[in-house]
């Protein structure tokens, strides 16, 4: 049977209210605590004059310099930089000429992250249709490739701050997390090194979760979710 653990509040800060932007200090910590309390929360993306937003159902976490996963295992460089900047700001890669979206963690330097793997479409699904031909909407949002296509995030957002006064921005839900909600623990997705460590984090049960896998059905743990209120 797989373990459970309880969730970690931000230390020294005060618990972001539900509906509230999540502020930097809330990234301000290590990313295997940030990446399964991201689950659950609103990504926003202002384009013009609409807003999408999309439910954070699946992400990873990287731990920086002592990560052989990591974009930061190396030290920081030109490609990097991002991740080596302040908590909370995008760090955007490319992937096979698509694009990643990252949210940065703890101190300026310490080269650590939580990749966005899936969002679950909650506000602008013709926006989200348009940039997604011949998928279904499950799949819109599903891998980090199609969140930032969907989403129309590209390099452009990259070393930005998730500041709700910009186009880009993360939000406590609105709503606590229904009873009976769990989030499970995987091996991270897609990675050769160092594939055995249980950081990736997703919504079991979710239909917009990417790598539909045995963890699914046995993940390594279940945590309870953070916004339950």
């Amino acid at each position: 049977m797989a373990g459970r653990t309880k969730r970690s509040d931000p230390p020294e800060s005060r618990r972001p209210g539900f509906g509230a932007t999540l502020a930097p200090s809330f990234f301000d910590r290590r990313p295997d605590l940030v990446a399964p309390q991201l689950l659950g929360a609103i990504l926003f993306r202002r384009v013009a004059e609409e807003t999408l937003a999309a439910r954070i159902v699946e992400t990873e976490a990287y731990l920086g310099p002592e990560d052989p996963a990591s974009h930061a295992y190396r030290g920081p460089n030109n490609k990097n930089a991002a991740m080596f900047g302040p908590p909370g700001r995008a760090y955007v890669y490319p992937i096979h000429a698509k694009w990643c979206l990252n949210t940065v963690t703890e101190r300026e330097g310490s080269g650590t992250g939580v990749l966005l793997r899936a969002a679950e479409p909650l506000q602008g699904d013709a926006f989200f249709a348009a940039r997604s031909p011949g998928l279904s909407r499950f799949d819109w949002l599903r891998g980090p490739a199609r969140l930032c296509r969907a989403m129309a995030i590209d390099r452009t957002f990259n070393h930005m701050p998730f500041d709700d006064s910009g186009s880009l921005w993360i939000a406590a839900p609105e709503d606590a997390m229904q009873e009976g909600d769990q989030i499970a623990v995987s091996p991270r997705v897609g990675v050769t090194k160092a594939s055995e460590r249980p950081l990736r984090f997703f919504l079991r049960g979710s239909r917009f979760v990417s790598s539909l896998r045995r963890w699914h059905a046995e993940p390594l743990a279940l945590l309870e979710p953070y916004w339950r209120g």
